[in-house]
């Protein structure tokens, strides 16, 4: 793959690999009211109903706030010369272009047996694109510009799509300041959802769990788990000793500090309980194996283990000294592990 070609892939997928990984890492989310309908931003609109996981984060919300401040102070220096080049060839400012991130996964109809991954999914970008750039910087390395119902859908490579398993990968501008990335299939199933299909909006179920979840949050995700562990092929001794959940949640605030909480929809009451005392066994362990770290027992000491019913939920905050303390920690482990760096 020549410097160019990659130029083109950073600029149209970097935008996916920021938006997730800093999600992973808790540096981005936010839910700002004004993005809200009844329940969910308005890109909910093009996720159909039999999704299996549905997200949000929003990256603005977060980049703002004090957590990221005082992290920026605490983290070393980081290297920006990629972020700065990939401005200089897209135009694409990770920092500042990005408003939020909505992330959808969904069954793959007709999979083959044996397909490592029966699912497919996409991910919409609502912010700052220059989509003309873009369009015109694929075309210079050899990507193919096709419509699909009026969207204009950038194709990668036929040489570049060997590496992702035959399938293959677009971006799509969907409408004025929404990119959408993901698989072709998932996005022409997303753009024709939005034009008269059957949205989440109408999985009574589903809808509810994010009403539940999304209210105070800055982040969050909701899917099915008993579908997720299906497609997984989870060895039978494994599942087996599942609890027989249904529906999980997971959604967290920035601000100050992080606060999050985990939820899980059991099957039944005896399911919940039995997860709920699983769960219990493993913050007893924990908190014994902690008794030697500070930094560990301050972090333990949030955690908290409620729920009624079918409904299990673990809850934790921890405020930014916390955070600042585990860090600091984990640096001088790292830096006592590599030695004194050698001078040349």
């Amino acid at each position: 793959m020549t410097t160019r070609t990659r130029y083109f892939m950073l600029g149209s997928f970097a935008v996916l690999i920021a938006g997730l990984c800093s999600g992973l890492v808790a540096y981005y989310g936010g839910f700002p009211t004004g993005l809200m309908a009844q329940a969910g931003p308005n890109e909910l609109a093009y996720v159909p109903a039999n999704a299996t996981v549905v997200a949000f984060a929003d990256v603005q919300d977060v980049m703002s706030s004090e957590l990221r401040r005082q992290l920026k102070q605490v983290l070393p220096t980081e290297d920006t010369r990629g972020q700065q080049e990939l401005k200089e060839k897209t135009g694409i400012d990770l920092e500042r272009d990005i408003d939020h991130v909505v992330a959808a996964m969904l069954p793959l109809e007709g999979a083959e047996t044996g397909d490592a991954f029966k699912g497919t999914g996409f991910v919409a970008f609502r912010g700052r694109f220059d989509a003309v750039r873009l369009e015109s910087l694929a075309r210079q390395h050899e990507a193919e510009v096709v419509e699909y119902k009026g969207k204009r859908i950038v194709r990668l490579p036929e040489k570049a799509r060997e590496h992702h398993g035959g399938r293959v990968p677009v971006l799509a501008f969907v409408e004025p300041g929404l990119v959408m990335f993901g698989e072709e299939r998932a996005v022409h199933l997303a753009i024709d959802t939005a034009e008269g299909g059957q949205s989440v909006a109408s999985n009574g179920e589903l809808m509810s769990i994010v009403k539940d979840v999304a209210g105070d949050s800055n982040a969050w995700a909701v899917g099915r788990f008993d579908v997720l562990a299906n497609q997984a092929k989870l060895p039978e001794g494994v599942s087996s000793r599942l609890p027989a959940v249904r529906w999980f949640a997971a959604s967290g605030r920035v601000n100050g500090g992080i606060s999050a909480t985990l939820r899980a929809e059991a099957r039944d009451e005896q399911a919940a309980q039995n997860l709920r005392d699983m769960v219990n066994g493993a913050l007893a362990l924990a908190r014994m194996q902690s008794d030697s770290r500070k930094d560990i027992q301050a972090i333990m000491q949030s955690v908290h283990l409620a729920g009624t019913g079918k409904t299990v939920e673990l809850s934790f905050a921890l405020p930014t000294e916390v955070i600042n303390h585990a860090i600091a920690a984990g640096q001088r482990a790292k830096q006592a592990h590599e030695g004194p760096r050698k001078i040349d």
